[in-house]
């Protein structure tokens, strides 16, 4: 095993790595910005779960909001995840994130967040599908979000569209992600599953779709917020010795009395971290999920913090090192956090194919 300074003597990788060590240390906290959406899209995890009941109608969510605020910057936070309901609809808040913390916000698209005040806010533009199968998992089929979301954010510098791919919807991509770039966004993939779907394998199911997506990132570079290495890892639950699970999930409320297991087994987590629901005083167990089986969970947040925590893992060769950093790199360029250069993704992609090639 050779060290770090040896895998930085490549100047590619030692440019990754100064560019992610000048941005500094993310702690991070995930944040429901509400309790309130203009949809119901099927399998949503925030209102599988009954997140949107937590909140007291005898809670002052003015001055919780603002506590929060005060608190958080207290303990140290610098990066906040927002999330659930709907964050578009309380623009008034997403603009104190904005202006106190580093942040990306999550949206379904329908309503547009303003240029205006929000410059260089990175937003995850949710879309299911192709512009049928997104109306029918989200809206019963009654509207087209895909193609407001197009509108909405076309050439939009921001936006990248979060792309939530059902695994038996594998021949959908290669539309969905020419509408995208096309559209001047680039695309970073999620992965979706029933959460009342018990007993399907997943891993098993998802295979033509990780196949598909390593076309679009060879026929897309510079617009694919993906790498082929992490696209395997979320797809198989694989990394190293490890078998994704709630056991190994690295984002976790540090401050919830359910995690204590957790924090005590040994395994990696983020010390900072917790996953604050729309009181902006309680916590549950992850960003995702109060009681839902880890099983079937996709989410791309929790497998880049599950490849980031284990770089140790990956310093048996330069290739393993790479797929790490590459990783890293794609997480701090996702939220802004490094330069946008979008001919860096095309040398990370092309850096990658060599030495899978080579090995």
């Amino acid at each position: 095993m050779s060290s770090i300074s040896t895998y930085l003597s490549d100047p590619f990788l030692k440019t990754l790595y100064t560019q992610i060590r000048k941005a500094g240390s993310l702690r991070s906290v995930s944040l429901d910005l509400t309790h309130d959406c203009n949809l119901r899209c099927t399998g949503c995890y925030y209102f599988e779960e009954g997140m949107d009941s937590i909140i007291d109608s005898s809670t002052d969510l003015d001055f919780a909001f603002h506590q929060f605020i005060k608190n958080e910057k207290d303990r140290g936070t610098n990066f906040v995840t927002v999330v659930g309901g709907e964050p578009s609809l309380r623009l008034d808040r997403l603009k104190i994130i904005y202006d106190n913390f580093k942040m990306n916000v999550a949206t379904n698209g329908l309503v547009r967040i303003p240029y205006e005040g929000f410059e260089n806010m990175p937003i995850g533009v949710s879309v299911w599908g192709d512009h049928q199968t997104d109306a029918e998992l989200r809206v019963n089929g009654k509207r087209d979000l895909f193609e407001i979301a197009l509108d909405n954010y076309k050439n939009d510098s921001r936006a990248f569209f979060y792309y939530t791919v059902s695994p038996d919807k594998s021949h959908e991509i290669a539309s969905v992600v020419e509408q995208c770039v096309n559209n001047g966004n680039r695309v970073l993939f999620n992965y979706y599953s029933d959460l009342n779907a018990r007993d399907v394998d997943y891993h098993n199911s998802f295979k033509k779709v990780r196949t598909e997506i390593d076309k679009m990132i060879d026929k897309y570079p510079k617009s694919m917020l993906t790498t082929s290495y992490f696209n395997k890892v979320i797809t198989t639950g694989s990394l190293y010795n490890q078998r994704w699970g709630y056991d190994v999930c690295t984002n976790v409320s540090t401050n919830y009395k359910g995690n204590q297991n957790r924090l005590a087994n040994g395994n990696p987590f983020n010390l900072h971290f917790r996953a604050y629901n729309a009181d902006f005083k309680t916590t549950r167990r992850c960003c995702t999920g109060i009681d839902r089986s880890c099983d079937s969970c996709f989410d791309a947040w929790e497998h880049f913090s599950w490849i980031m925590i284990n770089m140790k893992a990956h310093l048996g060769s330069k290739h393993e090192f790479s797929q790490w950093l590459t990783t890293m790199y794609m997480f701090y360029y996702i939220n802004g956090l490094v330069g946008q250069d979008r001919n860096i993704l095309s040398k990370i992609h092309a850096r990658l194919q060599e030495a899978k090639i080579s090995f």
